[in-house]
C-alpha cells in the first residue's frame, strides 16, 4: 500500500523541506517510487530539487483548483530522482480562492487518490502555518512526519500541532496517525538539546526515530546547488543521516502489524 507522509509543523525553520528533499532523495536511492508535494507557497522544495519554480507549465495549485490532475501537473526531479508536484507563488492565492468551493479541505486527497497505485511513497511538504493548504495535507495524508529541533519552544508547539491533529482526525480524516517525531539540526553537546530528546523519548517512546539529523553544513548548502545533499555530499553526516531514516521507515513498513 502507498505510504502518504506529510510533514509538517506549525513552527517554522525546523529543517521541515530539507527533510522532505532528502527523505525523498534517499528513499529514492533505495529503489522506492516517489512522489514529492510541494504545498509551500515558498516552493523551497521544488527549488531544492533542481526544478526552476518560475518556468512551470503546472503546479499544485492548478491541481487544488481542479484544472488540472496530478498526472498532468507532475513533473519529474532530475537532481532527485523522484516525481514531484511543484510549487510557486501562485499557490498563496489558491486558500482565498478555495474559500468558496465544496469539499475543500479534501481537494489534494481526491487528486492524489487517482495515482496513487503509482507510487511507493508520497511526501507532502506542508507550509509552516496551520491554513488550508496545511489541511489538504493532513486530509491527503494516513500519517505525519513531525521534524522538530530539541528546544525548549519546540515542546509547547508541539503540544498544539499533536491538537491540531486530533481534530483533523475527529472531524476530517479518521485515518491519520503520527508516524513519529523526528529530531533536527541536533547538537550533542548541547545540555539543552539533550533534556528535550529524553522527554521527547519519554512522552511519546516508540514515535521517536532513532535516527537523529545532526546541524550539517552540506545539508544548508545543497538547496543553493538545487540538489539535495545525497548528490551534494553522499558521505556528509547529514546525508548519511537521512538515508538511515529512509531505512528505518522501509524497516517498519516491512514489519506486521501488531
Amino acid at each position: 500500500m502507498t505510504k502518504i507522509l506529510a510533514i509538517t509543523n506549525q513552527k517554522g525553520g525546523v529543517g521541515k523541506t530539507t527533510t522532505t528533499v532528502n527523505l525523498a532523495a534517499s528513499l529514492a536511492a533505495a529503489k522506492q517510487r516517489v512522489l514529492l508535494i510541494d504545498l509551500d507557497p515558498q516552493g523551497n522544495a521544488t527549488m531544492g530539487s533542481g526544478v526552476d519554480k518560475r518556468d512551470l507549465q503546472a503546479s499544485v495549485y492548478d491541481v487544488l483548483l481542479g484544472s488540472k490532475t496530478v498526472a498532468e501537473a507532475r513533473v519529474h526531479s532530475e537532481a532527485g530522482k523522484y516525481d514531484m508536484l511543484a510549487a510557486n507563488r501562485d499557490l498563496a492565492g489558491a486558500e482565498i480562492e478555495l474559500v468558496d468551493v465544496p469539499h475543500r479541505e479534501t481537494r489534494l486527497r481526491d487528486a492524489v487518490h487517482a495515482v496513487a497505485s503509482e507510487y511507493d511513497y508520497v511526501l507532502i511538504d506542508c507550509p509552516p502555518a496551520l491554513n488550508l493548504l496545511t489541511l489538504n495535507g493532513l486530509c491527503a495524508a494516513r500519517s505525519v512526519m513531525i521534524p522538530m529541533q530539541c528546544e525548549y519552544y519546540a515542546l509547547e508547539g508541539l503540544s498544539d500541532l499533536v491538537n491540531t491533529i486530533r481534530k483533523v482526525r475527529a472531524n476530517l480524516n479518521p485515518d491519520l496517525e503520527i508516524e513519529g517525531l523526528l529530531r533536527t539540526m541536533f547538537d550533542p553537546r548541547n545540555t539543552l538539546a539533550q533534556q528535550v530528546s529524553d522527554q521527547l523519548q519519554e512522552h511519546f517512546g516508540s514515535k521517536v526515530y532513532r535516527t537523529v539529523i545532526p546541524r550539517n553544513v552540506r545539508l544548508a548548502e545543497a538547496p543553493s546547488y538545487g540538489v539535495p545533499a545525497l548528490y551534494h555530499d553522499k558521505l556528509s553526516k547529514g546525508t548519511q543521516a537521512y538515508l538511515a531514516l529512509a531505512g528505518e521507515l522501509l524497516n517498519n513498513a516491512a514489519q506486521p502489524a501488531a
